[in-house]
């Protein structure tokens, strides 16, 4: 298993498993309550797919318990965990791009009216200052945190900062050029 050959929604759900059996619906309940859906992008309904595909790949094995209405229980396995380490740890040393919305935005520029097209920047500032006070909001209603996730929601917080500071220069020099 290589390393690059895991999503970000299988590289999550191996992660919680890694750290106890569980089950899809307990795996639902620990990405809500630790918000992680601020950084993945994993719904219910996928979380029994992505587990069936980890079970493929033998990175994870699955259990049912005794009784009639028991759920399989997954448990990592040594596969998994190797797996895990290794994509975790190309996950912190590389970079991978991503594309916002805003560039093919840019990218008609010409096509656009100025106004409209400085409206919708304008618009575009306040949706990310609303969502930098949702995340603040949210990290305060969560500590004490750990430092790692204390250190996701920096990230969040300084690329969410970056681009409003971006959109400021951006929309200032476009409605003054000529």
């Amino acid at each position: 298993m290589k390393a690059k050959e895991l999503t970000d929604a299988e590289l999550l759900v191996l992660g919680l498993v890694s750290e106890m059996p569980r089950h899809g619906y307990e795996l639902e309940q620990v990405i809500e309550q630790r918000g992680m859906r601020e950084w993945t992008h994993i719904g219910f309904s996928s979380i029994y797919f992505v587990l069936g595909k980890l079970e493929k790949m033998s990175l994870v094995a699955a259990g049912k318990p005794p009784g009639p209405k028991a759920r399989k229980i997954y448990a990592v396995t040594e596969r998994g965990l190797e797996a895990l380490t290794a994509r975790s740890l190309a996950a912190l040393g590389s970079v991978r791009p991503t594309y916002s919305s805003v560039l093919m935005g840019m990218l008609h520029w010409p096509l656009l009216k100025r106004k409209d097209a400085l409206k919708a920047l304008r618009e575009r500032a306040s949706a990310v200052a609303a969502e930098i006070d949702r995340l603040k909001t949210i990290r305060l209603d969560q500590q004490p945190l750990p430092d790692f996730i204390e250190a996701l929601f920096e990230f969040s917080l300084d690329q969410l900062n970056a681009e409003a500071a971006w959109i400021a220069r951006t929309s200032d020099y476009m409605e003054h050029k000529p």
